[in-house]
């Protein structure tokens, strides 16, 4: 099969694009290296069946001269997921993942290519009353733009589907981690130890409860999703596990892996900033029941991170924003 992986030099995307390869399918990817990276791509861009396109999803044309191509589903991974600072740059959250989505949806609408997998957020939820947070959970308030990004592509996509008969699966993923992480609490904890090994200064008061998933698990619930015959032409999914970790616990386990002890300074408060919510557990019931399940827990997930990281540090220089 053909397939479209946007996001393509991004954490999750990459790992997607190889195993797509590995099963022997044929592979286009498009990024603009905002916060993807060319180093994630360098093992796909030797095989012949993968061709990359280094162009910006907001010129509405390049992805239908790419889509023109053929293509039998395309995986949308693109995305600004820069949450904690998304009210420094609100303009760029519904850029990269409103207008963007729209975008792709309009290039398939004119190519004929209707099928689609979109990785969505459990933000979408907020502070949820329900937990665990099943994907009929009535939404809350907003409290991200992130968040609100999100679940606005959500509405385009499912409009698509009703107008045009298209056929979509939407992933809301819980916080991801792994090898080729890139941005995230555990960046920030090694980064900081890394100059400062006696101590470490965390956000909100360490109690935070957050539900994280392996990458190698999500990619193979995303493949799931793509095999999968579903009942509705537009299904939405939760994609995580039935586990939890404190921000405290995931700093045991960087400080076992680092070999620190550090003191660690907490800002107060019972979450880390506007728009953090203090507890995320989602109900994954619906995608387990077709048999796929997880297979890292979250400490060994952080842990495995952070050994990541400490072998790879060019990841966690600073990048300019774009």
């Amino acid at each position: 099969m053909r397939f479209l992986v946007t996001g393509c030099a991004g954490f999750i995307g990459s790992h997607l694009v190889d195993r797509l390869l590995n099963e022997g399918h044929e592979v286009l990817g498009v990024d603009n290296f905002s916060t993807g990276r060319a180093e994630f791509i360098a093992p796909a861009k030797v095989n012949p069946r993968f061709k990359f396109f280094e162009v910006d999803l907001l010129n509405p044309d390049v992805i239908e001269g790419i889509l023109s191509a053929g293509i039998d589903r395309v995986f949308h991974l693109a995305a600004n997921a820069d949450v904690r600072d998304g009210l420094k740059h609100p303009q760029k959250d519904f850029e990269q993942n409103t207008l963007v989505t729209i975008n792709v949806l309009e290039a398939m609408r004119k190519t004929g290519v209707k099928r689609i997998i979109f990785s969505s957020t459990g933000s979408v939820y907020g502070e949820a009353p329900v937990i665990p947070t099943p994907e009929n959970c009535p939404f809350p308030v907003q409290t991200s733009l992130y968040g609100a990004s999100k679940i606005a592509a959500e509405g385009a996509i499912s409009s698509y589907v009703e107008g045009y008969g298209f056929q979509a699966v939407v992933l809301r993923f819980v916080s991801v981690l792994g090898e080729r992480y890139s941005h995230g609490h555990v960046i920030d904890f090694v980064r900081q130890l890394l100059v400062k090994p006696d101590e470490l200064i965390v956000l909100g008061d360490g109690r935070q409860r957050k539900s994280y998933i392996h990458v190698a698990d999500c990619v193979e619930g995303i493949l799931q999703a793509h095999r999968r015959t579903w009942p509705k032409r537009f299904e939405v999914v939760n994609l995580g596990t039935d586990e939890f970790i404190t921000v405290f616990q995931s700093i045991e386990a960087i400080s076992r892996e680092m070999r620190l002890q550090p003191r660690v300074l907490f800002g107060g408060g019972d979450r880390g900033w506007p728009g953090d919510n203090p507890f995320i557990l989602l109900d994954c019931s619906k995608m387990r029941a077709t048999g796929w399940k997880t297979t890292i827990s979250i400490r060994d997930a952080v842990q495995m991170t952070t050994r990541f990281l400490m072998k790879n540090r060019w990841l966690m220089e600073e990048r300019k924003s774009s």
